[in-house]
């Protein structure tokens, strides 16, 4: 691992988890069935690996290869392949080399649910990350908290995914759909606009989404909010805009639609609103293919990425450097990227033990290069003092390497104060 990817204690925060030994030392059997009993109880879940295994340690990139979110997956997958493949190639932990299995969740709960099974019950690997749909996420947190298995989150950010009791489950760039809106009000007021409209979908981001606008809005009574909800399979955007033409918005929020966030630009540009976009977390380069120069100054969208900082802009020529073809590196990648390293260092530090593995994230601050602040963690897996990036896409000319699809560059706005983590029941 990197030296920029340190750790430190957090005061007063001790071990989350614990374990019983009482069956261990119940027992005299013999030198093999006791070992057996010992591997068994080391798992802490469905996983088989052990710290006393020299093989591989397994860990599982579970993400939407297929579906509606295909753009943020494929980005994560690879971002993830890169941290393994840069660990591997400076000789592993302590020796082992990282084995990842990449499972698709199809952008479907019901798909998720299996290639969870899969990786954790067949492929046994101790921890696993990418999750970008939330209705998938919300659907298989629940069996990452039964299995005891550390499991970390992309761009899923329904609130519920997250309860008072998560242990497992770990934010690692958008958060909560309930904190989201805070530096979109930040933006309007800084601006001094007084009519904003928002697009939302009909899923559970979406509808997290238009909850968290409203009661967030609510707080300043001179900026009028104006919301539109959309099919999250929707394409077509103009009856929507045009509802919100007679209010004349100064700002359009596609934050709670993101397959839709790009035509939402598109059209309302054809419709004569020439105002800025706000997107939901949507990969750069995906917008601007679809989109092109409507982008420049338009189009601004929200990153845990910074993208002018030197730790950032070091990695991406890496990243694109292995993957050209994804053109540029996106937060999902970088997200992706994240969680490796962080479950990397957990292992070499405790072990290989998914119990562990989570106590240590817990219990500890993580400085990834090219993120907008440290990553730390509540008890229950939001991400603590997280400061969003408020980033529009310019002509560029990007730096050199920096964009294998084009010349424009983005160019950071914005950076919100430290957002209030979200609990649950609140």
């Amino acid at each position: 691992m990197p030296d920029s990817l340190r750790a430190r204690q957090q005061p007063g925060f001790g071990p989350v988890f614990t374990r019983k030994e009482d069956d261990v030392k119940r027992s005299r059997l013999a030198a093999g069935l006791a070992a057996l009993a010992l591997l068994a109880a080391g798992c802490g879940g469905s996983s088989k690996a052990s710290s006393s295994n020299k093989g591989p340690i397994p860990i599982g990139v579970l993400t939407s290869l297929t579906g509606t979110f295909t753009p943020w997956g494929i980005q994560t997958r690879d971002g993830s392949q890169l941290a393994v493949d840069e660990i591997n190639a400076s000789g592993g932990i302590h020796g082992r080399k990282l084995q990842l299995f990449v499972a698709d969740d199809g952008s479907s709960p019901t798909t998720g649910i299996d290639s969870f099974r899969r990786l954790t019950q067949q492929d046994h690997v101790v921890a696993l990350g990418g999750l970008i749909d939330s209705d998938v996420a919300t659907a298989t947190a629940r069996l990452t908290e039964q299995a005891h298995i550390p499991m970390f989150l992309v761009k899923a950010g329904a609130s519920e995914i997250l309860t008072a009791s998560s242990r497992y489950t770990f934010r690692t760039c958008l958060p909560s759909a309930a904190e989201v809106a805070g530096p979109i009000l930040q933006y309007a007021e800084a601006h001094h606009l007084n009519s904003v409209g928002a697009i939302s979908a009909d899923y559970a981001w979406g509808q997290a989404v238009k909850s968290s606008l409203e009661s967030t809005f609510a707080k300043d009574p001179s900026i009028q909010l104006h919301q539109e909800v959309a099919p999250v399979t929707a394409t077509d955007f103009t009856t929507y805009l045009r509802a919100l033409m007679p209010y004349k918005p100064q700002l359009i929020v596609a934050t709670g639609h993101p397959p839709g966030s790009g035509p939402i630009l598109v059209q309302s540009g054809q419709l004569g609103m020439n105002v800025p976009v706000a997107g939901a977390y949507t990969p750069f380069s995906l917008v601007v293919k679809a989109a092109g120069k409507l982008t420049y100054g338009r189009w601004a969208d929200f990153k845990c990425e910074a993208v002018d900082s030197p730790g950032f802009q070091s990695l991406a020529r890496k990243f694109l450097k292995a993957y050209p073809s994804d053109t540029f590196f996106e937060d999902d990648a970088l997200a992706g990227y994240a969680w490796v390293h962080i479950v990397a260092q957990a292992i070499g530090a405790v072990g290989d033990n998914p119990v562990k593995i989570a106590a240590y994230v817990h219990a500890h601050t993580f400085s990834i290069p090219g993120y907008t602040f440290p990553l730390k963690w509540t008890k229950w897996g939001e991400m603590a003092d997280a400061q969003i990036a408020f980033d529009v896409v310019t002509a560029g000319p990007a730096p050199a390497g920096l964009n294998t699809g084009g010349t424009w560059y983005p160019k950071q706005l914005y950076l919100s104060k430290p957002l209030t983590p979200y609990q649950p029941g609140t």
